[in-house]
Parts: structure tokens; C-alpha cells; sequence
């Protein structure tokens, strides 16, 4: 039995993977979680645990509208209370640290009708503040690992599931009302919150470090997604390509409508065999996690 600390209470990630956990592998994994919004953690005892899995951050900014002391914020929170954490798990004797990172240290989607796909050779290049500051992180926390305190880094793509924030749900409220929607041939990883939380029992249980790219075992497309949605929902959409010149119009844009477009249609995945490992994660087929998601 390993004793696992959450440290962030009150997030999607680590909410869904303590629930996971006690379900799944109750036998192998007891977690605790703590909140990290005051100093009162400073003082608890990390000791008792064999893994802390640090969640607590912020993320989904609107990064064209941001003063620089929330700026500093970010940093403080996803770069310096990381890094700390870390510090102190390693002190106080943990065996594994467990981090969330993020594909956005790769930098922002490419455009509409151009492709981006990350390799492990692939160098970070932030494009903002926020990825910049888990980019820093991510940095910090691998410099403390040794033979005696294990780091993993996870950087997954969307992370999306029932109850998830961030794109999902925008998406999901179009496919339930939009009558046609563009047919744009993108690709793009994500990451369900059941294979992340698998991923999560297993890298833990077997107490395995280093940066790890999990991600669904099949690429996304958008218009693939919205469709899938839309019949989970009993809604019919049409999926044509006759849209797709305004989508490239909007795509052009300047400002806040180009970045909405891109986001939507743009290109981001990794290449798949940097996802492959000797356990298996990817229980939950795109499909099937789509209907669990909107059910």
C-alpha cells in the first residue's frame, strides 16, 4: 500500500484521481489531499507519504487581457509554490514527486491548415506567460531529482472529462446547437480523464520517473469531435467543407477571432510512440469517452 499525498484541493485532476483510485486499485493506494491556498501546508507533515502529486495551479487565462501582477500571480502559483512543494517533499523524505505539466510549454497550436507535431526531441518554446511559468517549473522540480527522490513530469495535451473546464465545454454547448459545423482535416491530441487517472495509479504503484507524454491512443478532429457529441446528445449536425473558406477567412483575422479560430481548428499532437509505455493507460477509446463525458 502506497500513501499518496494530493497536494491542491478542489481540482478537476486530482478530485477525479482520488476517486478513481479508491475505486480501481483501493488495495494498492490510500490519498490524502490538502489545500495549498494559505501556508498552513508549510507546516504539514510530509513524512507518513510515499508520493506527493502536486495539482494545485492556474491555468485557462485569457492571456490578451492580463495586468502584470496577475502575471506574477501565475508565476508565484504554477513556477514558485511547485517549486517549494518540491523542495519540501524531498526534505521531509517522499519518495516520488508527481507533476502536471502541460503541452502548452510547447507553445500555441499552429495555425489552420498547418501541422504541429511534437516529438521527444521537440525543444519547449512558451509562447505566454502561462506557459512560461509551467514551463519553469517543470524545469525546477527535474533538477531535484536523485536517487532517492523520483520526479515525474507528465505534459499532456486537453485534458477533458465530465465536469472538465477549459475548451471541452465550449465546444460541447456548439455541438448541441449549431445546425452545420466546418469539416477541417486537423489532428490534434487529448487526453481523457479516466486514461490520465490510469496512467496515474501506474506510474505511482510502480514508482517510475522521468517526462512522460500520455495522450489517447487515437488523434482528434474536430469536426470528429463535434459530431460525436452531437450524437450523444440526439442532435443532428452537418459536417461539410463548404464552411471551411470562412473558417480560413476567420482564421485570418487579427485578434481575438483568429485565436478562437485556431484553437478550434488548429494543430497540435504528439507523436504517438513517445506515448507508448510498458503498462497500459489508454483503456477508454475517444468514442466511447465521448459518450461518457456528455452522458
Amino acid at each position: 500500500m502506497k500513501k499518496v499525498l494530493i497536494t491542491g484541493a478542489g481540482s478537476y485532476i486530482g478530485t477525479s484521481f482520488e476517486c478513481y483510485a479508491a475505486e480501481k486499485y483501493p488495495e494498492e493506494l490510500t490519498i490524502d489531499t490538502i489545500d495549498m491556498v494559505d501556508g498552513t501546508w508549510r507546516e504539514y507533515d510530509f513524512r507518513p507519504y510515499d508520493v506527493v502529486f502536486h495539482v494545485a495551479g492556474i491555468a485557462h487565462a485569457d492571456i490578451g487581457n492580463v495586468d502584470e501582477a496577475t502575471k506574477q500571480k501565475y508565476y508565484a502559483v504554477n513556477t514558485d509554490l511547485a517549486i517549494e512543494t518540491a523542495e519540501k517533499a524531498k526534505a521531509q523524505g517522499v519518495k516520488q514527486f508527481v507533476f502536471m505539466s502541460s503541452a502548452i510549454i510547447y507553445g500555441d497550436s499552429a495555425p489552420l491548415g498547418k501541422r504541429k507535431r511534437i516529438t521527444k526531441t521537440t525543444r519547449p518554446h512558451p509562447a505566454n506567460f502561462y506557459g512560461d511559468s509551467k514551463w519553469r517549473a517543470d524545469r525546477g522540480i527535474r533538477k531535484l531529482a536523485d536517487e532517492n527522490f523520483t520526479v515525474t513530469v507528465l505534459r499532456p495535451p486537453m485534458i477533458y472529462g465530465k465536469g472538465s473546464k477549459g475548451n471541452y465545454p465550449t465546444l460541447s454547448k456548439m455541438a448541441k446547437k449549431l445546425p452545420v459545423f466546418p469539416k477541417v482535416m486537423n489532428e490534434r491530441s487529448m487526453l481523457y480523464i479516466e486514461n490520465l487517472c490510469e496512467f496515474l495509479c501506474q506510474v505511482m504503484k510502480r514508482g517510475e520517473g522521468g517526462i512522460f507524454w500520455p495522450q489517447n491512443a487515437e488523434y482528434s478532429r474536430t469536426d470528429a469531435v463535434v459530431k460525436m457529441i452531437a450524437g450523444a446528445n440526439g442532435h443532428k449536425i452537418l459536417v461539410t467543407k463548404a464552411l471551411n473558406p470562412f473558417a480560413g477567412m476567420a482564421g485570418c483575422v487579427p485578434g481575438r477571432v483568429s485565436e478562437l479560430v485556431n484553437k478550434a481548428f488548429g494543430n497540435l499532437s504528439y507523436e504517438q510512440s513517445m506515448s507508448q509505455y510498458d503498462f497500459d493507460y489508454q483503456l477508454v477509446s475517444l468514442e466511447e469517452s465521448i459518450r461518457r463525458t456528455e452522458q
